[in-house]
């Protein structure tokens, strides 16, 4: 099956990737390498070992571990791994519903990454990072970012948020986005945000925002209380996303620093895309 999705996913690269020049390897061919390795859940050396390739790909020259060490580090192949995203998310179609969470990413105790930190993940204390997203109704991530698991979700909610352009809907989240400014930034983007109180029935004394008590109304009513239910929608997202053949799995050793992480789970998420895809391609 990897071979397979490794196909469809080189020719997408084909299609939006460009050659730089005075480059022996393409920005193409080193993402395919990479992508070669994390849907093996292998490191890049791994993958830059001419055996560990099927016999119709041994002929081709690879880079060394260096070399993709160097080359994953610019932009243009963070530009391919987007457009390649951004290419199954136009197959989404329009949605008037979105939902909002994060997933812990913890990592061992005693690693040394300086970058990791403490924070609370599924119920618990870890270290290690959290994938924050948007996530659409019947869709996939239309934002998303990595951060260390002691980031606050309001202060991400705020960025995923200014990434997004104009729209229209619903934004649902659980009780750590009920805050002022979660909902006015989800209203300057043309959602209306909607999260349980985390104070039981009382707003409190402070002066609260119209966003907010726009919110507030809304689930009081049967349809805001259907929007809250259905927020389990990203649980089985990311329930679907953790669990596939080549989903997202426990941060391995070798993925450690918040750049490699970010570029880890942007290609996790690619692979779960094209395995998605094939999957709809066969039941239809």
């Amino acid at each position: 099956m990897e071979g397979e999705l490794f196909e469809q996913l080189y020719r997408l690269l084909l299609a939006f990737g460009k050659r730089p020049a005075h480059c022996v390897f393409s920005d193409v061919w080193i993402a395919a390498v990479y992508l070669w390795a994390v849907l093996h859940d292998r490191p890049v050396c791994w993958a830059c070992d001419p055996i560990n390739w099927p016999a119709r790909w041994q002929d081709r020259d690879l880079p060394c571990s260096s070399t993709m060490s160097d080359r994953l580090k610019r932009f243009s192949i963070t530009q391919l791994f987007l457009a390649v995203e951004q290419h199954y998310g136009q197959q989404w179609g329009e949605s008037w519903c979105y939902w909002m969470d994060g997933l812990p990413l913890p990592v061992g105790g005693a690693t040394q990454d300086r970058q990791a930190r403490y924070g609370r993940g599924a119920g618990v204390m870890a270290k290690g990072y959290k994938f924050h997203a948007i996530v659409q109704a019947g869709g996939g991530a239309v934002s998303w970012r990595i951060a260390p698991l002691n980031v606050n979700e309001k202060k991400m909610a705020k960025r995923m948020l200014r990434d997004l352009p104009a729209m229209s809907g619903y934004l649902v989240g659980d009780g750590e986005y009920d805050a002022n400014e979660v909902h006015r930034w989800a209203e300057q983007r043309g959602l209306r945000s909607l999260a349980p109180r985390r104070q039981g029935t009382a707003l409190g004394h402070a002066r609260q925002s119209d966003a907010r008590l726009r919110s507030v109304r809304l689930q009081d009513g049967p349809f805001g209380q259907d929007l809250l239910h259905g927020r389990a929608g990203i649980d089985r997202f990311f329930g679907q996303w953790t669990s596939c053949p080549v989903g997202l799995k426990p941060l391995p050793p070798w993925v450690r620093g918040l750049r490699r992480v970010r570029q880890w789970v942007a290609a996790k998420l690619i692979c779960f895309y094209a395995w998605r895809h094939k999957k709809a391609r066969l039941t239809a």
